[in-house]
């Protein structure tokens, strides 16, 4: 079965973001380690880094985990439902993840706006926090967007 171009093109973005904040995250450590151990000198704002990396990497994954349908979920139950029944759960649970999604989405945009005109960075680097949380919000929204297709096509 062939894939929509939209589904390539968020496979694409989401996943080569995760994958480039991860691959800085682990040269920014070998970085860090390498000069403790060989220079007696920690490498300045690695720590505010590595966070922000990670807000990189859990962000950009958020929208797969979201298409692929493997969040967490709880199934026990699941076997013992008559399909219709487990049907309109699966409807149900991506339009409570599609509104919260869709809330926090909201939230951080306003916030990242806030932060953006208070002039919020971060404590050591000085690097501003708004467009991280713009980022944030929009990855947020685009999982959210996710759950809607879901939602629209009956997917579980």
């Amino acid at each position: 079965m062939s894939q929509h171009p939209a589904s390539r093109w968020l496979q694409r973005l989401c996943s080569g973001l995760a994958a480039l904040a991860l691959f800085a995250i682990m040269l920014l450590t070998l970085a860090d380690v390498v000069g403790r151990k060989l220079f007696d000198h920690s490498l300045p704002g690695a720590l505010e880094l590595t966070e922000m990396l990670m807000v990189g990497v859990i962000f950009a994954a958020l929208p797969l985990v979201s298409w692929a349908g493997e969040h967490v979920v709880f199934d026990a139950l699941d076997q013992r439902l008559p399909p219709a029944l487990r049907r309109w759960q699966a409807r149900a649970v991506n339009a409570v993840c599609a509104l919260a999604l869709g809330g926090i989405a909201w939230l951080l945009w306003g916030r990242a706006g806030e932060m953006l005109a208070y002039g919020d960075v971060t404590a050591q680097l000085k690097v501003p926090q708004g467009p991280f949380v713009y980022a944030m919000s929009l990855l947020c929204a685009l999982s959210a967007a996710v759950h809607l297709g879901r939602l629209r096509r009956g997917h579980d």
